[in-house]
């Protein structure tokens, strides 16, 4: 148990953490962080809690890094299901004590958003469902191949977590004006259930966009990283 427990309390700290500045930071007067703020958030949780859990169940915190991993060869498809579970439920009660917190404040309305991830109107620029669709395939692959990169054993020891941050953090200057960028089902299902609606409608693309990228990332780390020309 002590994987998958591990995993969703890492879960739990990526959507407190990155949704969480985004919710109660990211706007605030005079002093909002802004899209630079939310998006070094999330590459910090991912940073952080690669250090605190990597050691006890490789710190995937994400359902699509789960299933990349396993379609790269390094992760059993027995694990799958409890982990994407975990993770799951980790997302959940990290929005539920997002909202416990912002619903302290007067004028808070979890309608608004929330964090969520969104495409058409719900996108915080306007963009249509295929940029949303092309956004959130090519974001997932290329982070799932700074992952395998950086994880690989011919890599530099101890350096994977900088490196999985950093790339977390640029996927999100990327793409939030986008989706609010996902990347991550488990972080997605975690607010769109609190704001139910449009955002549940939506999740699908949220799911099914995050693990095709890192299927296709694991697929290309494997070709690419593969030691034999």
């Amino acid at each position: 148990m002590k994987p998958f427990s591990a995993e969703l309390l890492g879960t739990f700290w990526l959507v407190l953490g990155g949704c969480g500045s985004a919710v109660l930071a990211a706007g605030f007067p005079d002093v909002g962080i802004g899209l630079l703020g939310v998006s070094l958030a999330f590459g910090l949780t991912v940073l952080t809690m690669a250090y605190a859990i990597g050691h006890i169940s490789g710190c995937h915190l994400n359902p699509a890094v789960s299933i990349g991993l396993w379609a790269a060869g390094r992760f059993p498809a027995g694990k799958l299901l409890p982990y994407i579970s975990a993770q799951v439920i980790g997302g959940v009660l990290g929005a539920l004590v997002l909202y416990l917190i912002a619903s302290g404040a007067a004028g808070f309305d979890v309608s608004k958003g929330f964090a969520s991830n969104g495409f058409g109107a719900h996108s915080p620029g306007g963009y249509s469902m295929t940029a949303a669709l092309v956004t959130e395939i090519v974001m997932t692959m290329f982070f799932l191949l700074v992952i395998l990169g950086a994880t690989d054993k011919r890599a530099p020891a101890g350096m994977a977590p900088i490196a999985i941050g950093l790339a977390l953090t640029l996927i999100h200057l990327i793409s939030i004006p986008v989706t609010n960028t996902s990347v991550n089902p488990a972080r997605s299902t975690g607010v769109g259930i609190f704001v139910g609606g449009w955002a549940l409608q939506q999740l699908w693309l949220f799911w099914l966009a995050p693990i095709a990228g890192a299927i296709l990332g694991a697929l290309t780390y494997r070709f690419i990283g593969s030691e034999d020309e």
